[in-house]
């Protein structure tokens, strides 16, 4: 189909007819004209015309059809195609994020240095992300409560700079995973059935929030959501000696594989940056 852009500017047509009929005819000056003794002679020879020189017809067809080109280019006169539907395959995914007091634990390891759980989680999610090519990807920030960060967006761009930009406690200092679950759950009740994901990832227990996870997770079931949980957190250290310490003691491991399960996802345990990445590379091939 062929329209133009900018109709209006068509209303330029008949501008050079106005200019000519309104505007008043410029003076003719005299003064310094070439005299030519010859001119009778050149005239009689039908070299030049004698009198006015006068627009022919042709002329002023050629004149009029060029101005006519020149306003339609303006419009911007462009043929428009039928509408293809590119069609876009990917899935449906909501990365949850445990943004708690505890994630400040400082007992991981990015790049030979020690890192705090948040630090190495945000680093291995932004590649996780950056490789989910043609995915809707939706971020959800929780501790004592839970908010939707970034909704689902095929602007992956975005959800990694809205994770870049979280911080502990920025949600409270609680774990609200119940609620989390659920936000997901209506955030991805309205995509696809056979394509929701929601990826959680925490490094304690449920102690906030209204919704318990294992009634959060029944209702992802039914909702067809798939639950990929993580626990983060090293092992037992010694941070000091003759006094072990588990770093991971409020992990609660039990819950998240019961959620993961029911859900029909799987449960994963991250003790390291190279564990987490190992992980997320996991989850693409489960998710491709």
């Amino acid at each position: 189909m062929i329209t133009l852009q900018w109709p209006f500017v068509l209303a330029l047509l008949p501008l050079p007819f106005l200019v000519r009929l309104l505007l008043p005819r410029a003076p003719e000056r005299r003064a310094g004209a070439l005299r030519l003794p010859f001119f009778a002679e050149l005239a009689h020879a039908g070299l030049v015309a004698n009198g006015r020189p006068r627009f022919s017809r042709l002329r002023l067809a050629a004149l009029a059809f060029i101005w006519t080109l020149l306003v339609i280019a303006a419009a911007r006169l462009v043929y428009v195609g039928t509408p293809i539907a590119i069609p876009v395959q990917g899935r449906e995914m909501m990365l949850a994020v445990d943004l708690s007091a505890s994630m400040s634990s400082p007992d991981l390891v990015q790049s030979g240095v020690p890192a705090n759980r948040l630090q190495v989680v945000k680093r291995v999610a932004d590649d996780f992300i950056a490789r989910r090519t043609g995915d809707r990807i939706g971020l959800i920030l929780f501790s004592t409560r839970a908010y939707v960060q970034a909704p689902l967006t095929l602007d992956r761009t975005v959800v990694r700079q809205l994770l870049a930009e979280a911080s502990i406690g920025m949600t409270g200092r609680n774990t609200s995973i119940g609620d989390a679950i659920g936000l997901a759950v209506k955030t991805l009740r309205d995509r696809p059935a056979k394509d929701r994901v929601l990826i959680l990832l925490t490094d304690g227990a449920n102690t906030s929030g209204v919704l318990d996870p294992m009634e959060a997770a029944a209702i992802a079931a039914k909702e067809n959501v798939r639950i990929h949980t993580i626990g983060v957190g090293a092992d037992g250290m010694d941070f000091m000696p003759g006094a072990p310490m588990n770093p991971s003691g409020d992990l609660d491991e039990e819950a998240l594989k019961r959620i993961a399960g029911l859900t029909g996802g799987q449960y994963f345990r991250a003790r390291n940056d190279k564990g987490l990445a190992a992980i997320y590379a996991d989850i693409d091939r489960l998710e491709p």
